[in-house]
């Protein structure tokens, strides 16, 4: 009977592959897992203000009051809903420019596009916010061509921040760069032969881009979208600025329990719902886009 045998090389190989991701895994697990696994288990120890280490006493306090008062669930469905208007509404405006990125064949005028895309991710947030505040604000830019026009009057503004409106356009400039990069990959991996084969075959410009083009960049619209979604109902930062403390969503409410009252116990509960309502949406997206791929739901 013959024997295999395996080249050592190919141990050596594998080997050297597991220690290329061992520093990976060690930071995943040291900025990861443990300070997520340590919240959960805050989240689940009595309120103790000013108390910041776990403890071996365990409650459901914290998630009782959490699912008994209206206003924490409705910050989680508004969070929610936050996401997804953010995310479809970014789909919608980035989908076209990623598209002409990964259509144009010129070097330079290709290069011209994405610097556009990239110079807005150079700024800090932060700057970006009160550039955006100069001209949403009540006497901002847009208002004031309002009232020049005589579209609108001095004592009424067009209320344009500090609401659910402000911050879905905060979000939206901040994760529009993130949509497009995502999509832009994607469109540019799609065959262009496939398109012209639909052409040939009699389909219009337009038909073709429904049938073939769209439904092939479905994994980069996903992505993107839950890209986008997750940065959203994470934001603290927009919300705080653009909506002025006004507009309560997960991430606002964390920040007032954590450093205003300095209730860590139930300020970690509010971010494990947070961390499950993320990954719920993860779930959904790797459930589609295995339906997308033809695997099994």
């Amino acid at each position: 009977m013959t024997q295999l045998t395996v080249p050592q090389s190919t141990f050596h190989q594998a080997r050297l592959k597991w220690l290329l991701v061992v520093p990976l895994m060690i930071f995943f697990l040291v900025f990861f897992v443990i300070p997520v696994g340590l919240m959960f288990a805050s989240s689940f120890n009595p309120q103790t203000l000013g108390q910041v280490s776990v403890t071996t006493e365990l409650t459901f306090d914290n998630y009782i009051r959490f699912f008994s008062r209206s206003n924490y669930l409705m910050a989680a469905g508004r969070s929610m809903m936050l996401g997804v208007v953010v995310a479809a509404v970014t789909l919608v405006i980035a989908y076209p420019m990623a598209f002409v990125i990964a259509k144009t064949e010129t070097p330079a005028r290709n290069t011209f596009l994405l610097i556009l895309v990239l110079a807005a991710m150079q700024l800090d947030m932060v700057i970006r916010l009160y550039g955006m505040m100069v001209i949403l604000g009540d006497n901002g830019l847009i208002n004031q061509m309002l009232v020049g026009l005589g579209l609108r009057s001095e004592g009424s503004p067009l209320q344009l921040m500090y609401n659910f409106l402000g911050v879905v356009l905060g979000l939206v400039q901040f994760a529009l760069p993130f949509m497009i990069l995502t999509l832009m990959g994607v469109i540019r991996g799609i065959n262009p032969s496939l398109e012209e084969a639909a052409r040939s075959l009699g389909a219009s410009r337009r038909r073709a881009f429904f049938r073939v083009t769209l439904p092939m960049s479905m994994p980069g619209i996903l992505a993107g979208s839950l890209l986008v979604f997750s940065l959203s109902i994470s934001s603290y930062i927009v919300p705080a600025l653009m909506g002025g403390f006004r507009v309560g969503v997960l991430p606002v409410h964390i920040f007032q329990q954590v450093a205003d009252g300095a209730r860590f116990q139930f300020g970690a509960t509010i971010a494990v719902i947070l961390f499950l309502l993320s990954a719920g949406a993860v779930a959904v997206y790797l459930r589609l886009g295995n339906r997308q791929s033809g695997g099994l739901a």
